[in-house]
């Protein structure tokens, strides 16, 4: 919703991966969404990898249920006309790694910003397929990782290494920021009805759009709280990803080394991040360098307010509301 509505963003495609959901669950709602957040109708779903580059997929339904959208109400069918015509014929589906290149050679005079929420193996795929193209990248920004705390999410560890040692700039957003954008029931309320009074009971939604949102936000509430103990709301990950593309000057961030731990028993997949410059490393943003911007905090109220007002955008033209 962000990317379609943030006001100095174009989004060129969405390629899908496996994650707490598989890969087919994660490309039919990438679909579902386009055509809920309004978005043009040349805004594709180009599927990538269904398992990480070397290890077996893992799933966990607990936060997002099974088909990773759990309790949502209001979305069209999976089967619906307007769904799978951001799908396109199965036979003939273009890849989530041609779909990115294609992005690029389409005008090689600008440059994009390959935005991630998932595990990195298709930006992976890509960086190891299309090197030639990397001088059209701006910036892989990606979520993911922490600081010193962890995640229990399915890890594609080679993947995220092979990004991070690309000579391309890349901005992390680690746990560690993301726990801080917490949908309170304050947030929730002026998401469900702008302008209202906090108050016990959540206020009546104005539009459909805003139902659908609060009905995702209700599930992952409650899976956050019995899962990970989180009592005032749940985090808003995924989103800080495009807030920092429309608006980095909400964060506050570091240049670090950050290398994924590989081989550890009981840590790989930990995302290890230099914050005391034990290593030696140049100037360079591949694998001998500072090769990652890290985020370290976030203007809350500023990035619900960006969130808010993507929001209202959105109301104008979804088609839920119409």
């Amino acid at each position: 919703l962000l990317a379609l509505h943030c006001p100095n963003l174009r989004l060129l495609g969405v390629s899908t991966v496996h994650g707490n959901a598989s890969a087919e669950c994660t490309e039919i709602n990438a679909a579902r969404c386009l055509y809920a957040y309004g978005a043009p109708e040349d805004v594709h779903v180009y599927p990538g990898a269904t398992k990480p580059l070397i290890r077996p997929a893992r799933h966990d339904p607990e936060i997002h249920g099974l088909d990773g959208l759990g309790g949502v109400e209001g979305l069209p069918s999976p089967t619906s006309e307007a769904v799978l015509m951001r799908l396109g014929a199965k036979d003939q589906a273009v890849r989530a790694v041609e779909g990115i290149a294609r992005a690029i050679l389409t005008d090689r005079s600008r440059k994009i910003t390959i935005i991630s929420t998932g595990p990195l193996t298709n930006i992976a795929l890509f960086v190891s397929v299309y090197p030639d193209l990397l001088d059209s990248v701006e910036e892989f920004v990606f979520m993911g990782g922490g600081v010193g705390i962890g995640n229990r999410s399915a890890v594609a560890a080679e993947a995220a290494q092979i990004v991070l040692d690309v000579p391309v700039r890349k901005v992390m957003i680690p746990l560690n920021v993301t726990h801080t954008a917490i949908v309170t029931r304050d947030w929730h309320c002026e998401l469900l009805a702008p302008g209202s009074a906090p108050s016990e009971a959540l206020p009546k939604p104005q539009t459909n759009l805003r139902h659908t949102l609060s009905t995702l936000i209700n599930f992952f509430t409650e899976a956050y709280k019995s899962t990970f103990g989180f009592i005032d709301g749940p985090p808003l990950h995924d989103a800080l990803t495009i807030a920092y593309v429309c608006r980095p000057e909400l964060f506050s961030s570091k240049r670090y080394r950050v290398n994924v731990e590989l081989s550890g028993a009981h840590t790989s997949g930990e995302t290890v991040v230099d914050v005391w410059g034990y290593h030696s490393t140049d100037n360079s943003w591949g694998a001998t360098g500072k090769n990652c911007l890290v985020t370290e905090s976030l203007d809350v109220n500023g990035f619900f307010a960006l969130f808010l007002d993507c929001v209202r955008r959105c109301d104008e033209v979804s088609p839920l509301n119409h």
